[in-house]
């Protein structure tokens, strides 16, 4: 899921964010996957706004160097897209063949999407388990295609070639599935957390069953902070997460920033609880039993506590090394600072083509 350009048996993942570009290699081992190299390279502000690439030399001059940066050989990538451009919906049709499927997709598909078919790419996958007899579940996605010809552009132009063009909120999903445990009937919410997009893939008997993109995110933090301070974005985004993860740090954290922080969490979970109610109204015998965060906007200061207050559920960390061993060479205490953020670009790296 979602586009695939052709076949190698790893590839890179590649998460090209709003703020940075994060690139990821996994190996397969005998004693399970090793995560082999990271990079990440930071994007000017404004470089991509709303999914739009403003700045594309500076895109693909992030992209080279967090390929550089990391020591990555290989050039194909898989990289991920959403936002409003993207559409993913869970539809029942009744039971056929994959061969009538693939026939009739389009068809169907119109009901569904609200662009012109013939403006996005398509893609579909049955999922398995369907309660209705004589009826099919299909997840179907569609992203507009160009913004797919965005995507492919910086990378063919960073001298790469993209082999799997997936959706975030999935990629998070992958990320998931390979370093935690799950039951056949527990329902997990993945909330990730960009810079300027919120990725909510609700996870139930394994498969996606809810999937909705928010246009907010960790930047909304920094312009508060820059409001209310009038400092620089670096300022700012330094004042975001500098005083409140590194607990050595002596800085006194501005009563403003503290009080801007508050906002901007209150305003960003209202976004992400209205998601998690419309989810319970529509599948209300399916109860989400955790929340699990990532996305670099997800370690901002006591954005966990204020998440398991507002919607009484247990809310943790995703962790996308939990099974995955980091090769030694490895810094390991950058990898615990950056970590959270890496959930897209590993769930990513873990594909293969064709999968």
């Amino acid at each position: 899921m979602l586009f695939s350009f052709g076949k190698s048996k790893s590839i890179v993942g590649l998460d090209i964010g709003s703020s940075c570009v994060k690139a990821v290699e996994c190996a397969v081992k005998s004693k399970g996957i090793e995560l082999v190299k990271v990079g990440v390279a930071k994007l000017p502000p404004e470089a991509i706004v709303q999914g739009a690439f403003l700045n594309s030399g500076a895109v693909v001059s992030a992209i080279q160097e967090a390929i550089a940066s990391a020591g990555i050989k290989s050039k194909l990538v898989a990289t991920a897209v959403s936002g409003h451009s993207v559409i993913v919906k869970k539809i029942s049709l009744p039971a056929m063949s994959r061969e009538e499927l693939d026939e009739s997709i389009r068809w169907e598909a119109e009901q569904y999407i609200p662009f012109d078919i013939n403006e996005v790419n398509l893609d579909f996958q049955i999922v398995e388990g369907s309660e209705t007899e004589g009826q099919m579940d299909v997840l179907l996605v569609a992203a507009k295609k160009d913004l797919i010809d965005d995507y492919t552009q910086v990378i063919t132009d960073a001298g790469l070639q993209p082999a799997v063009i997936d959706v975030a909120a999935f990629a998070v999903e992958n990320a998931f599935h390979a370093n935690y445990e799950s039951s056949s009937d527990e329902v997990v919410a993945l909330v990730n957390i960009g810079s300027q997009v919120v990725n909510i893939n609700i996870v139930s008997r394994g498969a996606p069953a809810f999937t909705r993109d928010i246009s907010t995110g960790g930047n909304a933090y920094t312009e508060e902070i820059q409001k209310a301070l009038s400092v620089s974005w670096e300022e700012a985004e330094r004042m975001k997460i500098g005083g409140s993860r590194h607990e050595e740090s002596q800085e006194v954290v501005p009563q403003e920033v503290e009080d801007s922080i508050r906002q901007v969490t209150d305003t960003v979970l209202g976004e992400i609880s209205r998601s998690l109610d419309f989810f319970a109204a529509t599948a209300a015998e399916s109860r989400i039993s955790r929340v699990l965060l990532s996305g670099g906007g997800s370690q901002v200061s006591g954005l966990e506590a204020a998440f398991q207050g507002k919607t009484n559920l247990p809310v943790e960390r995703l962790d996308p090394f939990a099974r995955i061993v980091a090769a030694g060479s490895l810094d390991a205490r950058m990898l615990e600072e950056i970590g959270p953020g890496l959930a897209v670009a590993t769930g990513l790296a873990l594909r293969r083509v064709n999968d």
